[in-house]
């Protein structure tokens, strides 16, 4: 089947499906960057689209960013194979280690850990936000020539408060986020 775009989201407590047209595929990946790759490669076989939309939450490292923000550059912030290679960077591998959205936007650094700490080498290298899928997400659509766009809802500042946060905020993107996606359809 082929459809125009696919969203995709981790949890159904961050987009119920029920407030979206049945018409627009939703796949619910889980946490992490390996259910997110093998959710995104079903999604691309089922419904061969032309364009990704991912959206979730994220926690904040830049101080000034609050609300929903749109990703434009997503790299693998828990990569560390030093001292094969930089932190960040896939040892002996071809492909690319920072990937772009079809848009401007946010840096966002994945990982498959929940940050709750102050990370220089995040600082350092200007990262945005912080979430646990999009790395693997933006992966999968490069491999595919499938191009993407993320969206992301601030639901928490990275911090030793951050589960807390995350729980109270996990829902509060949704209505941001529609407005968004009436833009794509």
């Amino acid at each position: 089947m082929k459809n125009s775009l696919v969203l995709i989201v981790a949890l159904e407590d961050e987009l119920r499906r029920e407030v979206l047209s049945s018409h627009i595929p939703i796949i619910y990946s889980g946490i992490g960057k390996v259910n997110a790759s093998i959710a995104t490669f079903k999604a691309i076989q089922q419904y061969n689209p032309q364009l990704i939309i991912n959206f979730g939450t994220v926690g904040k490292i830049s101080p000034l960013l609050s609300g929903l923000i749109q990703i434009g550059t997503v790299v693998q912030r828990d990569m560390i194979a030093e001292p094969l290679a930089p932190r960040g960077v896939v040892p002996f591998s071809k492909r690319p280690n920072t990937l772009s959205s079809i848009s401007e936007g946010h840096i966002c650094g994945t990982g498959d850990s929940f940050v709750t700490q102050q990370d220089d080498w995040l600082i350092k290298n200007h990262i945005d936000v912080v979430d646990m899928e999009l790395f693997a997400i933006a992966s999968v659509a490069h491999e595919h020539q499938i191009n993407w766009l993320s969206y992301k809802y601030i639901s928490d500042e990275a911090n030793e408060s951050s589960g807390k946060e995350w729980s109270k905020g996990v829902n509060h993107g949704e209505t941001l986020f529609l407005e968004k996606l009436q833009a794509h359809l």
